[in-house]
């Protein structure tokens, strides 16, 4: 997961009020970037759905404006494969998952397709669902073959009697599912390669061949994908689904599968997903930490959300998180520089953003 940049996509549907019509008209539809999109608020919102495509230094100066359609387009894309099936009266589960899979299939997300590479070359996923409503939660971790992970996921928490698989173990239970398995070059992307090199290259020179500075971005490090929703029964749900850290020692798990930390859904308050540095999350439990600011200290959503992230930051961790509670009250909260993320607003509209 990423420090102060938080990739983080959010969608919204409901009948709209003054206030929420008044906020509708600052939206970034109407200004380009928004800045306070960690305050927004749909106390009479009857389904909705926040995703995030991970967090870091994003900067606009440093983006080209065609890396910026094809990261807007990918956003778009998931939220619009959650927001039909929202509005459909579908599940929040249901929401949570296609909008993750979209995400995972896109080679620019570091999940599924564009998942980066282990210091010996190999791609291994992790991913998490639950439902809000039962408590019921799936993880996978090192995964090297799955497609989509994030389904397997939920399958292992429908099906196997287990809350957690990982390796060998979840991949054969992949196939004994009919789970789509994919050879390890369909995960290869030059991008994600050129990363490993030049990290790898940072820690063994320090330097580059002309004696400059190496320059290693979140972006090239890590990332994260996921999602949170609220559906027209009252349920929520959270996904997320991640390729790790680039260079991480083989067998390396980080938060986005562990329940608690990197995931977390509970219909008493809200559902979380977050991205970031994943090892500070799983100390500070992040994920729950919200939820039980919310029901134990009858804090807001968006004062236990900002309050779990500043414990991870006084760890030494960096990302965001994305949150969604069972008012349909929302919240997104990141330390980093930019976070890819996008809702849908009233009247059905797409906001996609990017930068601080």
């Amino acid at each position: 997961m990423l420090g102060a940049n938080c990739f983080f996509a959010f969608l919204l549907f409901s009948a709209a009020s003054p206030a929420l019509a008044q906020e509708s008209a600052q939206s970034p539809a109407a200004s380009g970037e928004k800045a306070p999109d960690d305050q927004l608020h749909m106390q009479t919102g009857r389904i909705g759905l926040v995703i995030h495509g991970g967090a870091g230094t994003i900067e606009r100066s440093k983006m080209t404006p065609q890396r910026e359609r094809q990261y807007r387009s990918g956003l778009e894309r998931a939220l619009a494969a959650g927001y039909e099936i929202l509005k459909q009266g579908g599940s929040s589960l249901d929401a949570t998952e296609a909008a993750v899979r979209v995400l995972e299939d896109d080679p620019h997300f570091n999940a599924g397709k564009g998942s980066v590479f282990t210091s010996v070359g190999t791609n291994e996923m992790d991913a998490a669902i639950m439902d809000g409503k039962t408590l019921s939660a799936g993880a996978v971790a090192s995964l090297k073959h799955v497609k989509n992970p994030i389904s397997l996921a939920r399958l292992v928490m429908q099906k196997s009697g287990h809350v957690m698989m990982d390796g060998e173990g979840a991949e054969a239970f992949a196939r004994e599912n009919g789970v789509e398995l994919v050879d390890q070059k369909y995960f290869f992307t030059q991008e994600r390669w050129d990363a490993l090199q030049k990290i790898q290259a940072a820690e063994k020179h320090r330097t580059g061949a002309a004696g400059k500075r190496i320059l290693i971005t979140d972006e090239d490090r890590h990332g994260t994908v996921g999602a949170v929703a609220l559906d027209k029964n009252g349920n929520l749900a959270a996904a997320t689904s991640t390729g790790g850290t680039t260079n991480k020692r083989p067998g390396r798990v980080g938060d986005s599968p562990v329940v608690g930390a990197g995931t977390y859904a509970n219909n008493a308050t809200c559902a979380v997903s977050a991205t970031g540095d994943g090892e500070y999350f799983i100390r500070a439990t992040a994920g729950h930490d919200v939820s039980a600011l919310m029901e134990y200290r009858g804090m807001p959503l968006k004062e236990g959300a900002q309050t779990a992230l500043e414990k991870v930051a006084k760890l030494g961790g960096t990302g965001g998180l994305i949150a969604i509670d069972r008012e349909g009250n929302m919240t997104l909260p990141f330390n980093t520089s930019g976070m890819y993320r996008g809702y849908v607003g009233l009247n059905g509209k797409f906001i996609v953003e990017i930068y601080q």
